[in-house]
């Protein structure tokens, strides 16, 4: 049987001078948004702030420098991150990139792919989205139907569609889990991953509107799409394993927790001072919450650096962070004073309306809580 730990991560000396740093350069660069835009900020699109990011050395943080990164601690990275979802900045141009795309090309790319597309990402300047999900297939990851055909020449031909891909009509580049052959092993072999440049002209990119009118989800549609022979990133028929470690990247970060911080904020600003016994006693339960998924999700981070595989960690996580976001504002909303009015231009109610309008979407992306149970489960032993 699997167990699971959060052991207590501790943080390095010099982080209370790199957050004064990072607060220094955010009062700096960073002055200008509603407040209903921190919502969810690692979804918002703004390149200029990326790249200023990028020419701080705040992108690629861990990378060699070889391939432009800055080779600091994970932990200085995740303190980063916390300091950027806190203040709402617009980091969701390079989010998958810094993430999860770059780790993976560090991972499992070869050399000239992390030469030619890492230094890029690190300057803020390269920007990724994830082709996993398709229609018809739910939440069965594996179920994917898109395929690549090795042509005669060695290049690739994919065919097929991806779904719920957030930012594909922005980005330059997709990883993208396709199926390269039919398995006697089952539907988790014959997968692959490949790097598809989207300026491709057999892909066709459509934009999805969502319930607040903005389009990050996209649908992708491959066209009979020729890509190069070296694409195919890591090993032929390994893409199962590669994505699954991919997806431990992306369910653990404090992004799990902090997508609706702002609603905190402002909840807490307008009671002031002087709280209701009632309120008090809401704020003090929501910031337990949030102070137990930080110390979760550090120790997380502090496996990653050690070089564990905390996948089932990370499922945990995400799933108590879904709950909480989603729970948030449904809570504010309850506590909130009498009255209250969404369509007003007060910051809680902005922020909160559009919290409501997107927190049924936290179950869904990163895996549905469905299967982050299952895979829980038969980690625990007991499926």
């Amino acid at each position: 049987m699997v167990t699971f730990a959060f052991d207590p991560t501790e943080l390095p000396d010099g982080i209370p001078q790199f957050r004064d740093q990072i607060r220094d350069f955010l009062r700096a660069e960073f002055k200008h948004s509603l407040p209903e835009d921190r919502v969810n900020s690692w979804t918002t699109f703004d390149p200029v702030f990326s790249r200023k990011l990028g020419a701080q050395g705040w992108i690629g943080m861990t990378w060699p420098a070889l391939y432009g990164g800055h080779e600091r601690s994970p932990i200085e990275r995740y303190v980063l991150l916390e300091e950027l979802l806190a203040a709402g900045a617009p980091v969701g141009a390079h989010w998958i990139a810094d993430r999860q795309s770059g780790p993976t090309l560090l991972n499992y790319g070869t050399e000239a792919q992390r030469r030619t597309y890492l230094p890029a990402m690190a300057q803020g300047k390269l920007y990724c989205c994830i082709g996993m999900s398709e229609p018809n297939a739910g939440s069965d990851l594996a179920s994917v139907r898109t395929r690549a055909v090795r042509l005669p020449d060695g290049r690739w031909q994919v065919s097929g569609q991806k779904i719920w891909t957030t930012n594909a009509h922005r980005c330059q580049l997709m990883v993208a889990l396709v199926r390269t052959s039919a398995s006697e092993a089952g539907k988790h072999a014959g997968l692959s991953q490949f790097l598809i440049e989207l300026d491709n002209p057999g892909i066709r990119i459509r934009p999805i509107t969502d319930l607040i009118g903005r389009q990050e989800f996209c649908e992708v549609f491959f066209d009979d799409a020729i890509i190069p022979a070296d694409a195919l990133l890591g090993t032929e028929g390994e893409g199962w394993k590669q994505c699954t470690s991919e997806l431990s990247l992306e369910r653990s970060g404090p992004e799990r927790y902090m997508s609706g911080l702002a609603v905190f904020f402002e909840f807490l600003r307008s009671n002031g001072p002087d709280p209701t016994e009632s309120v008090k006693q809401a704020l003090g339960s929501i910031s337990a919450d949030i102070w137990c998924l930080r110390q979760m999700s550090l120790s997380v981070a502090g496996q990653l650096a050690r070089g564990a595989d905390p996948s089932v960690e990370a499922c945990i996580v995400k799933d108590l962070g879904n709950s909480f976001e989603q729970g948030l504002a449904t809570l504010v909303q309850a506590f909130a004073e009498p009255g209250l009015q969404l369509q007003s231009d007060q910051p809680l109610s902005t922020t909160l309306g559009r919290l409501l309008q997107i927190a049924p979407s936290f179950s869904l992306r990163g895996g549905t809580r469905e299967i982050l149970r299952g895979i829980i489960a038969r980690g625990l032993g007991l499926r």
